[in-house]
């Protein structure tokens, strides 16, 4: 099936659902087991890039929660491990060139392109990770996350999964991008090429993002800008009874040309305080 009958095929379903259909046939069951293959082997993606923008596809993200809602839990065993949940595990790391450290976990229809490195992690259905990045130590990408190229997410990074409502974009980090320890990336923001974020940065939709490069206060959210240095932080807010700080993310800076590589990346650190 093409990709435009199966794109037709999977917004009829979803037509049927929202209308109090409760079983998927046999040819719509193969549909969507076309879709998750097309998606676990990089065919389709979740959320592509046009131009300067990205466009998040609805009726994949539908097909997904189709597919969840269509698979019957059983349990499973890998090696020592035992589960029980509905989705298979991926597994077709060696044709892709990725490799896997034990016990790093991604679940079918997440894909991965060569030269990617899952430590001891978790990357969900409908992720996209991109050629050669780092996936550290318990760093979780979250179901239908674009991660880029030459990306490094270090240890205990979390980057939100945003399944539904369909038509909303999920979390993009973009080509270079450095994520630092236990930093939270959630709710859709976008993360620009080759921009750090220090340790412990917290980005949400509502989260204040507060540009000081230019020495004015300029506060935006849901969107950090190419080459850009974060640091975590708080403002005041006036509250009954007095003044309270709440989170939010300062840009301070902006990366140097002298620092494309992951292993110079110290110095912009360093030149910035940043802590990793």
């Amino acid at each position: 099936m093409d990709i435009k009958n199966l794109q037709a095929t999977i917004e009829h379903i979803e037509q049927a659902l929202s209308q109090g259909k409760t079983e998927v046939l046999k040819d719509e069951a193969e549909s969507i087991h076309s879709l998750l293959k097309h998606l676990d082997e990089g065919t389709l993606r979740v959320c592509t890039r046009e131009g300067d923008n990205w466009l998040t596809h609805a009726w994949i993200k539908q097909g997904i929660l189709q597919y969840f809602r269509m698979m019957e839990m059983k349990a499973f065993e890998v090696g020592p491990f035992h589960y029980y949940d509905k989705i298979p595990l991926k597994t077709n790391y060696e044709r892709l060139k990725v490799r896997v450290v034990p016990p790093a976990t991604a679940r079918y229809g997440s894909f991965m392109e060569p030269g990617v490195v899952l430590m001891p992690s978790y990357v969900n259905i409908g992720a996209f990770v991109g050629k050669n990045t780092m996936v550290d130590t318990w760093a979780t990408v979250g179901s239908c996350a674009q991660i880029g190229a030459n990306v490094h997410l270090s240890g205990g990074v979390g980057i939100g999964g945003v399944l539904e409502p369909a038509h909303a974009k999920p979390v993009i980090v973009g080509d270079g991008a450095f994520i630092g320890s236990r930093a939270i990336v959630v709710e859709g923001v976008q993360i620009g090429s080759e921009a750090v974020l220090a340790a412990n940065v917290t980005l949400t939709a509502s989260t204040p993002i507060i540009d000081i490069r230019d020495g004015k206060f300029v506060e935006t959210r849901g969107f950090i800008p190419d080459r850009a240095v974060v640091l975590p932080g708080t403002k005041e807010k006036q509250v009954p009874g007095g003044v309270i700080h709440t989170a939010c993310a300062y840009i301070i800076g902006n990366r140097k040309a002298s620092t494309d590589l992951k292993t110079s990346l110290n110095d912009t650190l360093r030149e910035f305080a940043i802590s990793v």
